[in-house]
């Protein structure tokens, strides 16, 4: 019976060895269109993230539209100052124009002061012009 109990205790202990820092911070992700133009503003929509880890330095945003994904939307990279609400505008790439309703994934990884992703996360929200 104890064997048991401490097999199941050194196997929860490697486990939490093996947590990657994504897993470790539970970091999210929220945006809205905005005031976004209808076809290829440059200006990024209002983004806001929550639990942003301890070291961030950076944020990278990154866009991509799910219904036609070689697509380059791009993206940018914000210092990041320990604010969370990022408005519109706070970075340039190339806005959606979908021909009909598509889908965007907006991905946002949080990085240290030499480029290591700390935390990620995304959402997704559709478009239509």
């Amino acid at each position: 019976m104890m064997s048991g109990f401490i097999s199941a205790a050194a196997g929860a202990i490697l486990a939490l060895a093996f947590i990657t820092p994504q897993q470790a911070h539970a970091m999210s992700l929220s945006f809205s269109w905005g005031p976004t133009k209808s076809c290829f503003d440059r200006n990024s929509p209002p983004i806001r993230l929550r639990g942003v880890p301890k070291g961030t330095k950076k944020i990278r945003f990154r866009m991509k539209d799910l219904d036609a994904p070689m697509y380059p939307h791009g993206g940018g990279v914000v210092k990041y100052t320990g604010r969370n609400a990022f408005p519109y505008g706070s970075f340039r790439y190339k806005g959606p124009c979908p021909p009909s309703r598509h889908r965007y994934r907006i991905t946002a990884e949080a990085l240290d002061a030499s480029g290591r992703v700390l935390a990620r996360a995304s959402a997704v929200r559709s478009f239509k012009r």
